[in-house]
Formats: C-alpha cells, structure tokens, sequence
C-alpha cells in the first residue's frame, strides 16, 4: 500500500475567467506543498475514473446535466459567479472522476489517503443546479461512486470549506448511507447550513451543521472538532471519511473572516485521521474545493498533508494577527445541546 493516491486534473488552466477568485493558479500553489514536501513524485498518480451516467444521475438531475454541458459547450455562465468554458464540461466530468478514483483507491487498500485536487471546485454544486464557482459535486459523485460500485454502507463527509456545502447538504439531505459534517461561517453565503438543519426523512440526524461567527479560530475548530464532531462520527461509525477541503477558512483569505491557522487546520485533519486509523482502517480522502489566498494554499497543503501522513513541519505563517472572537460559544452550546454530545 502506498502512503498517499492523488489526484491532479491536467488540463484544468481551460477553466478561466480572468480577474475570477477561482483561478488557476490555486492548483499551483497546492501542488507546490506536495514538492515542497517530498511528496509529489512518490505518490500514487491515478486517473479519472469514467463515471456512469446512473452515479452521476444519482447525484445530479439529468435536466441539469443537460444544461450544464450546454451551457458549458457555449462558455455561458450559470450565474453572476460561476463561469464556464468550452473546455469546462469535460474538465468538471475529469475532476468528479478524479474525487471518484481518489476515494476509490482509498477504500480498495492501494493507498493509505487520498487527495484529489479537483477543480471546478464542486460543494455548491445541488441536484439540479450549479452555484458558488461550482459545477458538478467532485465529493458526492466520489461519496454515491463508492455506495454503488463499492458496497459502502456509511460514509462520513467532513467539510471544512469557509462556505456551507449546501449542495453536498442537498443531495444527501434525505439519505442514511452518508452523514454531512459542516463548519462555516455564518451569516455568509450561500445562506444556508443552520444549526437546526438536520436532514429528514431517512436522513434525520445524518446532517451536522456548526456556523461560525466571523473571528472564530483554532479554539473554536478544534473544539468543534473534539468535542462535536468526533463524537458524531463515533456514534454513525462510518466506513470512510471524505473531507471537503477548503482553505478559505485560513485567517489570510480575502473572502472570509474566519480565523483558522494552516497549523489549526493540519491539526483537524490530523485528529480525523487518527480517528480514521482507529475506526475505519485509515481510509481518509481529500477533495479540494475554495480558497483564495496563494500563501494560505500552499501552508495549509503542507500542515494538512503532514497531519494525514505524520510528517513534522511548521506553520510558516503563524497564528491570526487579531484575537479570536469568543462569540462562538454560543452556537457550540447550542449544538452540544441538539446533539446531546
């Protein structure tokens, strides 16, 4: 088994609109932790996996589907925010394959994590609609990909994303086999992913929201992390754990006002996958999706990627500069008592 499958979407700079936050050179300053660290050439470089028609209807409505590629076909754009290119339909089917084949590998024993470095990012993508720089959902497509062809009957998503996943919270929004784990800022967009959303139907109690106020930092994560959401995953006991990875929580990003250090962050990822070791075989896996800081790209990468694979490296841009706001207290009482953890 090898230490670590990636992903890496070649081809992804044909997905462009200049002066647009979500650009190509995100990818380059992630990649630049793997060199940085050793790790790109002695990873596991695997391939998109072809992903059918049936997973992709299971998590995206064929109406939209259809119109997603057209519009794609013509460079039109699905909103005000999100844009595409000729190139874009292919490049957003590569990347959701990619999630696929990451999560894939990880859950066969070829490789003890995963990281796909997916891009268009994906966790605003709904069933029937794409948002937020969003097109096709990389996580779902890899979560519904291992529930279908892999037997997998529980399966945790994790997302640490600035922004609420509310297209990951829709698609399993009704469903039991995946259990969505949310931290975000809160009030922000896309407005939704309060704390009283917790799924329904079959999928009561499998959706965990934590919104933030802007100020919360590493305390607050790390709490959350601790004392919520370990003790969440501990109860569902899921077979894998995908993580929405954003860095846009990071104190440096210029669209959030959160307050997380790379080092926080490679401290979460670290705890979850001592938790994965413990519980379901190590099997952990990373999909990229929003961040906007270069600097924080790169140092969240590698604090990450020493946490998953107990590398020991510093946070070369240290603590937030501004003190963390406490006000996170309130919701993290709130929500101990909703979840009785």
């Amino acid at each position: 088994m090898q230490s670590l499958a990636v992903f890496y979407p070649e081809g992804h700079e044909a997905h462009f609109e200049a002066h647009h936050p979500e650009r190509p050179e995100r990818l380059a300053a992630v990649r630049r932790a793997f060199i940085q660290l050793g790790l790109w050439e002695g990873a596991l470089q695997v391939a998109p996996l072809a992903v059918s028609r049936e997973v992709l209807q299971a998590v995206h409505s064929p109406a939209y589907l259809n119109n997603l590629e057209m519009v794609c076909r013509r460079g039109g754009h699905l909103d005000a925010d999100t844009y595409s290119t000729p190139a874009s339909w292919e490049l957003a089917l590569n990347s959701a394959g990619g999630a696929a084949r990451v999560a894939q590998a990880v859950w066969q024993g070829e490789a003890q994590r995963g990281f796909a470095l997916t891009r268009p990012p994906g966790h605003h993508a709904c069933h029937g609609q794409g948002m937020g720089f969003c097109l096709i959902n990389n996580i779902a497509v890899a979560a519904e990909q291992l529930v279908q062809k892999e037997g997998v009957q529980r399966i945790a998503i994790v997302d640490l994303d600035l922004h609420h996943g509310n297209g990951t919270q829709d698609i399993f929004w009704t469903r039991g086999d995946v259990f969505y784990l949310s931290t975000h800022q809160s009030p922000f967009y896309p407005g939704s992913g309060g704390l009283g959303e917790i799924g329904a139907g079959p999928g009561q109690g499998k959706t965990a929201n934590f919104p933030l106020p802007p100020g919360s930092g590493d305390q607050a994560f790390l709490t959350l992390m601790d004392e919520l959401i370990l003790p969440l995953l501990e109860r569902y006991q899921p077979e894998i754990v995908l993580v929405s990875y954003g860095f846009d929580p990071h104190w440096s990003d210029p669209l959030g006002q959160l307050a997380l250090s790379a080092a926080g962050y490679g401290h979460l990822v670290g705890r979850l996958a001592a938790w994965a070791d413990d519980h379901c075989e190590g099997r952990l896996a990373l999909v990229l999706e929003g961040g906007y800081s270069l600097e924080a790209a790169t140092e969240c990468t590698r604090m990450v990627l020493s946490a998953m694979l107990d590398i020991s490296t510093e946070d070369a841009l240290g603590p937030s500069p501004y003190p963390e706001s406490q006000a996170w207290r309130i919701m993290f009482e709130r929500a101990r008592r909703l979840w009785d953890t």
